[in-house]
């Protein structure tokens, strides 16, 4: 195996948007409703979880799913759903991402999969689950597998996402493994259960510690143990390759031409595991696609699930967050980050009982009144996301000859300050984009505005948000400072 520094690798973070990759498993919606506890309830003893709000998105095969769409990889979905409401919620959900192909099949008396998580102050207090466990009917089982055979030759790399809901039964998971050997193509499974049998053949398996030691009847205590386990499942079930995910341990390769790899856990922080295992398989199916070497594409994927433990539910890594956990920008500029982790930082922390707080503005030539403006946000909040309009929104805003600093300029001076927690640079005129992405708690202005001039004061209020107006150090203005720098 040929090794890669930290250009290479980021070179084949670029190639993953030409994947081309098959998803066949078990959908689920995946529910999550947030809410707080403050009192117990005078009726019996158990907390009164009162609902802020509510978050719905695939589960199950459409993680998987979601997974390659974040690394804008082409994928075609094959799987199915009830005829009810959550059935077509999902069809929605799945039919509303970029380069996916769904084939999404519908049984009458089935009832959609629903998994509902209530979580207050980060922490869950109950899962709900709606659920029918069984195969499928003959006739749509075998209509499962033509349309899917059918994908799978127009495809490089095919994942069977078992969850053991029915949809891959252990006769559609052989024949979607003996098609796979006639058309030439590569087969992962993200497997299930004990009985790994109707595997047999494929040429990549993604099981965490526990399913190994479940499947082999092995102790997988350290990783000798692991290899020893995953060694015997190989020769028992002529497997190419085992890929065990080993949460806080990282992960270990083995393959059948005898490689054995370990690769240490890269997350600096786990907050949550949820969905952690449908991002390696994602990232590993969409290296592989491209022509990655096997080892490669596992150093990916372990990268990857390093950065979705750091974030809240079931989270997927996108290219510029495989490309900064390679080679993290240095000092400040670290707080500089695109929208959607933006969005996801504010998730994260509100999950923590902190206050998201955000202001905005061209921030050109800074000065004490921005200092002072920033510093009062600051006490306003646990953390403060400050939006600045690109240059072209300044020129729009302000005039051809501003600003005068680029973004970059004055996102790093901006950065740089202790009371800024992140920067996000915004191409609109306006943060209205940005404001319903973020949903901070808190929106900072400052007095020379009324609430009803600020933007987003209506729909930081509508989520229960608060509109404060800070006050203004006189005498500090950055058109003035260019006017007397002219003069």
């Amino acid at each position: 195996m040929s090794e890669l520094g930290d250009g290479d690798l980021i070179g084949a973070v670029g190639q993953l948007a030409r994947a081309n990759v098959l998803v066949v498993g078990d959908l689920m919606l995946d529910r999550y409703v947030y809410g707080k506890v403050e009192r117990i309830s005078p009726e019996a003893p158990v907390p009164i979880f009162t609902v802020t709000r509510e978050i719905a998105m695939p589960g199950g095969a459409g993680n998987v799913v979601r997974n390659l769409t974040a690394l804008d990889a082409a994928t075609a979905f094959v799987s199915v759903v009830g005829d009810d409401q959550e059935g077509s919620d999902l069809t929605a959900l799945i039919g509303g991402q970029n380069q996916v192909e769904p084939w999404l099949l519908v049984e009458n008396s089935r009832a959609t999969t629903v998994k509902t998580r209530f979580i207050a102050a980060g922490q869950h207090l109950l899962r709900a689950d709606r659920e029918q466990v069984r195969q499928l009917p003959d006739k749509l089982a075998d209509r499962l597998v033509r349309i899917a055979s059918d994908a799978m030759a127009a495809t490089s790399v095919t994942i069977l996402s078992d969850y053991r809901k029915g949809v891959l039964a252990p006769g559609i998971t052989r024949s979607l493994i003996a098609q796979a050997r006639d058309l030439g193509r590569m087969l992962i499974v993200d497997p299930k259960g004990a009985d790994w049998s109707h595997y047999a053949g494929a040429d990549l398996l993604t099981p965490n510690r526990r399913e190994l030691a479940e499947a082999s009847g092995l102790a997988v205590e350290d990783e000798a143990q692991i290899v020893a386990a995953a060694r015997s499942l190989i020769e028992r079930f002529a497997f190419g390759a085992i890929l065990v995910t080993r949460s806080e341990d990282g992960m270990s390769l083995v393959t059948k031409a005898g490689l054995v790899r370990h690769y240490p856990a890269e997350a600096a922080e786990v907050y949550d595991v949820s969905g952690a295992g449908d991002t390696v398989v994602a990232v590993v199916a969409a290296g592989l696609a491209v022509g990655l070497e096997l080892a490669i594409a596992c150093r990916l994927a372990n990268i990857a699930a390093g950065l979705v433990v750091g974030k809240v539910g079931t989270a997927t890594a996108r290219p510029n967050d495989l490309i900064d956990a390679i080679k993290p920008a240095s000092g400040a500029l670290r707080k500089v980050v695109t929208r959607a982790s933006a969005a996801e930082a504010a998730e994260r922390w509100r999950q923590r009982g902190w206050r998201v707080g955000f202001t905005n503005g061209c921030f050109d030539l800074l000065h004490p009144g921005h200092v002072h403006l920033l510093e009062q946000c600051r006490a306003a909040c646990d953390r403060l996301i400050v939006g600045i309009n690109a240059d072209a929104s300044v020129r729009r805003l302000k005039g051809a000859s501003r600003p005068v600093q680029s973004e970059a300029a004055r996102a790093a001076v901006l950065a740089s300050l202790a009371s800024v927690d992140l920067v996000v640079i915004f191409e609109e005129d306006t943060p209205l984009d940005l404001l319903s992405m973020i949903r901070p708690d808190v929106l900072i202005k400052g007095s020379d505005y009324t609430r009803e001039t600020v933007v987003g004061a209506r729909e930081v209020e509508s989520w229960g948000g608060k509109v404060m107006l800070a006050a203004l150090l006189p005498g500090h203005s950055t058109t003035a400072t260019v006017q007397r720098l002219r003069g």
